[in-house]
């Protein structure tokens, strides 16, 4: 008797541990920074004072931070990984010949002298002003608290830091190839997310980030004659000068000092980035919703126009996120010229801009486009790239699309045949797979922005166009300052369209399965009226529901469409104009599949599966039948 009673209270339990886990919570940080920079040994000192609030149910013992600039330094994992991959970044590596004319790469961190290395060292570190045990591990500091943070308690953490530029290699660093004198990305003590997963202190090897949401209070002390931009808004104009302006009128610096300081505010963001230089040239123009679009680049007479020609532009593309995604939440963005491809940042981007015109509109809207996914919906990019590099990707071509003079069928059928190419070449690996630890970047890069944007894609192919863009916008409702999973954007998908997804999100995440469908026979078949049999095989492991395009002699069409089984869910006719039949939906256990048409063999031209292209289909040529 007593055994039922222990199911049931461990029903009771085991539900309420449940209850209790699903609560969403996320940490919270309040940042108070003091930094002065030395521009003539590119040097810098500081002080933090941080307000952490642990929102967990888990009593902390440990915190971490991470200290980015450590990479940049002979033999550690960023030098080492550059040394072993087989195809290094082209940024890391210096090409040299030997004297029998062999090339060779040799990593470019390996050849730093110690003036030009990168570094932070954290100094008296104190937690509620009592002196707690920090120490440096590459390019994390663990910190063993000097009292547990206790659950929805918040505690105080001081330190004081030195820091040292490196020269510009990637992302972060000084005097780089354009002529940038500060691109100042992941430059701080920054604390690692602590989430429902655990801590994510994951070292630094050239990959993504992940941050904790927060409040910025940022004073960067610098020689007078440097132009400063970056995240946050700048509260302090009437002391700069420099274009900014204060009230509507020009505001001119103190031609007496030495310094100035730079005094920026970025709330509710989860990183701080600037740059500096003497040469920038800054410019304002409003932008949708009353947002301060800044453009800050080097006077070069060679590019303004460039600059100027990308002004509005970028004020269209920021309106067709807005109205494709949601509203940018904040009331400044800015476009940095910061000497190094394009890394998106909290309310900025450092990019290149000495290029061409089409060559930055390759980097601007996508840039801009992580505003959306990662700079508010502020997924893990470290364990899932493709949820953010993938899906700026994808509101990237939408954009560019949209601003085309002349319109492609299909705006993303580079994606689909670039992956295509990686699956042939046998590297894949799966999209659960953690950034830093593809075989090669090449796999990661078409994985995080090809496979990921293909996410995307293919959810319009299986629940149409209006439900994927009713997806991603509830998604953006939904998860807005907040940390999304892979999970998130599939339920959300779920739940606009009422289908059943699991089998895809972990088909096409967790796994190298492929899809492959194709047209296995077709022939007549008569019972007093003349018909055709159609005979379809699934070849690949991935299910799919089917689109079937058959076209006959005398110019007419008809569709045909085979729901998924496990999907239980039908999607709207996409092509209204043609008639389409829905037949029986195909079971994945059955690897055939076969129906008839009312029409002799003799009618048909040709027979498409995915007449639309947006299915991932790995061999096209099986996907038609067409008679010659």
């Amino acid at each position: 008797m007593l055994k039922p009673v222990f199911c049931f209270l461990s029903i009771i339990f085991f539900g309420f541990v449940s209850a209790q886990n699903n609560r969403y919570w996320q940490q919270h940080v309040n940042y108070k920074i003091e930094v002065t920079m030395d521009v003539k040994n590119y040097q810098y000192k500081g002080k933090q004072k941080l307000v952490y609030t642990n929102n967990s149910s888990d009593t902390l013992r440990r915190v971490f931070y991470h200290l980015y600039n450590n990479a940049f330094q002979p033999g550690s994992e960023m030098d080492i990984r550059a040394q072993t991959i087989i195809d290094p970044d082209a940024r890391f590596v210096i090409k040299t010949k030997t004297s029998d004319g062999k090339e060779i790469k040799e990593s470019r961190i390996a050849k730093l002298q110690p003036d030009e290395i990168g570094y932070l060292k954290i100094s008296n570190f104190k937690q509620d002003g009592v002196i707690a045990i920090a120490i440096e591990v590459g390019t994390i500091l663990e910190v063993t608290l000097a009292k547990p943070i206790l659950p929805g308690k918040s505690t105080t953490f001081t330190l004081d830091f030195d820091g040292q530029v490196p020269l510009q290699i990637r992302r972060s660093g000084r005097n780089n190839k354009e002529g940038v004198a500060l691109s100042m990305a992941q430059w701080y003590p920054k604390i690692a997310e602590f989430d429902f997963e655990g801590w994510h202190a994951d070292p630094y090897i050239a990959r993504e980030f992940y941050g904790v949401w927060g409040d910025f209070d940022v004073n960067i002390t610098i020689d007078k004659d440097y132009v400063l931009g970056g995240s946050g808004y700048l509260k302090n104009n009437n002391e700069i000068g420099y274009g900014y302006e204060d009230q509507g009128k020009q505001v001119t610096r103190d031609s007496n000092a030495k310094t100035l300081t730079w005094h920026f505010v970025a709330p509710n963001v989860h990183d701080f980035t600037w740059a500096a230089d003497k040469n920038y040239i800054h410019d304002v123009i409003k932008g949708p919703n009353g947002v301060d679009l800044h453009f800050i680049y080097l006077y070069n007479p060679k590019i303004i126009d460039n600059w100027k020609k990308l002004e509005p532009i970028m004020v269209r593309v920021m309106d067709f996120f807005n109205k494709t995604v949601g509203t940018y939440p904040y009331k400044q963005y800015s476009f940095i010229q910061g000497g190094d491809g394009g890394m998106e940042y909290a309310m900025c981007t450092l990019m290149l801009g000495n290029g061409t015109l089409s060559g930055m509109l390759n980097t601007a809207p996508h840039e801009l486009a992580h505003s959306w996914f990662q700079h508010v919906l502020a997924s893990n990019e470290s364990k899932h790239p493709w949820m953010d590099e993938g899906f700026a990707s994808y509101i990237e071509d939408l954009v560019l699309y949209e601003l085309a003079d002349k319109k492609v069928e299909n705006p993303f059928e580079g994606s689909y045949k670039t992956y295509v190419k990686l699956y042939e070449s046998g590297k894949e690996q799966p999209l659960s797979t953690h950034g830093d630890r593809y075989d090669e970047n090449r796999s990661y890069s078409i994985a995080a922005y090809v496979k990921g944007e293909l996410f995307l894609t293919q959810l319009e192919y299986l629940l149409g166009k209006d439900n994927l863009l009713k997806t991603l916008k509830r998604y953006y409702n939904d998860f807005k300052f907040k940390h999304p999973t892979p999970n998130n954007i599939k339920r959300t998908a779920e739940r606009v369209s009422g289908a059943n997804l699991d089998w895809y999100l972990t088909d096409w995440t967790q796994t190298t399965n492929t899809i492959d469908y194709g047209i296995k026979k077709v022939e007549s078949a008569t019972d007093g009226v003349q018909k055709t049999g159609i005979s379809l095989e699934r070849i690949g492991r991935t299910p799919m529901p089917i689109d079937l395009l058959v076209e006959y002699t005398d110019g007419t069409k008809e569709n045909f469409y085979i729901p998924l089984r496990m999907m239980s869910f039908e999607k709207e006719n996409p092509t209204p104009d043609i008639k389409r039949t829905i037949l029986p939906d195909w079971a994945w256990a059955n690897p055939n599949y076969f129906f008839e048409i009312k029409r002799p063999k003799a009618d048909l031209k040709k027979i498409t599966i995915d007449p639309s292209g947006l299915m991932a289909d790995i061999k096209l040529e099986n996907n038609v039948f067409e008679v010659k």
